[in-house]
């Protein structure tokens, strides 16, 4: 879903700040509970959302209870500044969780985590459907014991915004951007045409060097749950970073509103973000119609040319009334090529069903991309973003890694000193070990 918070590691610290005030975890239970298909569900459920995802979810609720004669389905907008308070402390008492639940992709792993009883298995509903969905949203949605917990619904497929007249009179072709070399380089001629900064990013929120790491299948834990924040990879995208700072080709901006004011004054030439920042330009800088375009992100040799950023799930609590309904609803709005058209076209929620990608709106032009086919693009990377491993200690890494990426970026240090200091700080606050 689309949101206003730059990236998972900084999402993660409400699940952090929620958690240190519960002080502990769920009562234990023996085995996570399950929940089989049904050909008929019947009965009610309460489904809590936000925002367009709300309305999305109400509008395709009338069609299912159409459908589904003995059903009634009461989605709640709750509002995103409290959810996060009201689903962990839910958790946490064991009562008060409606039947089914928006859980964001980079909170699912801190909650299967601290609670890997307080959600429905649901394998027997869609475990057969994991080559169906976006890998890394798969991977996220599913436990420590291999089972999937949650329902993956839009991606935030990360691609490279351009402005393509800054481009042009720079002469610098936006296909030619295939590598981060490549885009320094291209950068220092804009620049000089210009005198247009390559990006505007919030250097603190580390949003930019999670991306770096992704796309190469890195992060700041490994697939064991070892620290990694120190890998070569790692090493490898802040560095990149710190180069485009050090050749005066960045330009730091604070939170949500410093680059949304940054990008309608024109002050930097590329943007890397994911695909619901078309919602914003589209929406918030019509005056720039036309002047846009996106490629993949330029690559580190042979690495993936995408990463993700934000997109939700849905997920039965454990102490959901009616489970088999929840799963259903959750299923047939979640795992339908149609129903996820139909949310790209009316809320703007790029699907992590992939098969949904097939439909005919990802392939047509956009005029304010100059007719470019943009979700095309995205179409095709979505299949290819890296999965990662956030684990439950993702929130807990927030801030050291935040503080790591300032200090080589704005303050000169050494990647890989600031990222090997980073991993103890993390190893130490977390119990984990650095991966060797």
């Amino acid at each position: 879903m689309k949101r206003r918070i730059a990236i998972a590691l900084a999402a993660a610290t409400a699940l952090s700040l929620t958690g240190c005030a519960m002080g502990g975890t769920a009562p234990a239970a023996s085995t996570a509970p399950a929940v089989t298909a049904s050909a008929k569900p019947t009965g009610s459920i309460t489904v809590w959302s936000w925002d367009v995802a709300a309305t999305a979810l109400k509008r395709l609720a009338t069609d299912y209870q159409s459908s589904h004669p003995d059903t009634t389905i009461d989605v709640v907008d709750i509002g995103y500044d409290n959810a996060y308070d009201k689903i962990s402390v839910g958790l946490q008492a064991g009562s008060g969780l409606p039947d089914l639940v928006t859980i964001e992709t980079d909170h699912a792993s801190g909650y299967l985590g601290q609670f890997p009883q307080g959600f429905v298995k649901l394998d027997q509903v869609i475990g057969d459907k994991k080559t169906d969905f976006d890998p890394s949203k798969w991977a996220a949605a599913t436990g420590t014991d291999g089972g999937i917990y949650m329902v993956p619904w839009d991606s935030g497929t990360v691609a490279l915004y351009y402005r393509s007249d800054y481009l042009k009179e720079a002469g610098v072709d936006p296909n030619s951007l295939t590598t981060w070399d490549a885009l320094i380089e291209a950068g220092k001629k804009i620049k000089a045409a210009t005198g247009h900064t390559l990006m505007s990013i919030d250097v603190s929120s580390g949003a930019t060097f999670g991306m770096l790491m992704q796309q190469q299948g890195a992060w700041i834990f490994d697939e064991q749950g070892n620290v990694s924040v120190n890998s070569d990879k790692a090493v490898q995208a802040l560095t990149v970073l710190k180069k485009i700072h050090d050749e005066g080709l960045l330009k730091n901006v604070k939170g949500w509103d410093g680059r949304v004011s940054s990008t309608k004054a024109g002050d930097s030439a590329v943007h890397p973000e994911a695909v619901w920042w078309i919602g914003t330009l589209e929406g918030e800088m019509k005056e720039l119609s036309g002047k846009f375009g996106v490629v993949p992100l330029p690559a580190f040799g042979d690495s993936a040319r995408t990463a993700a950023n934000g997109g939700s799930n849905l997920a039965v609590p454990a102490q959901a009334k009616n489970p088999t309904l929840a799963a259903d609803f959750a299923a047939w709005v979640l795992a339908d090529a149609k129903n996820q058209a139909s949310m790209m076209k009316n809320e703007g929620l790029f699907p992590s069903y992939l098969p949904a990608l097939k439909e005919p709106i990802f392939t047509e032009p956009s005029a304010y991309f100059g007719g470019q086919k943009v979700y095309e693009l995205f179409a095709e990377q979505t299949g290819k973003i890296p999965p990662v491993n956030f684990t439950s200690d993702a929130a807990k890494a927030s801030d050291i890694v935040g503080n790591a990426v300032v200090a080589a970026v704005l303050n000169g240090k050494d990647p890989k000193t600031v990222l090997d200091d980073a991993a103890k700080q993390i190893a130490t606050a977390t119990g984990r070990q650095i991966a060797g």
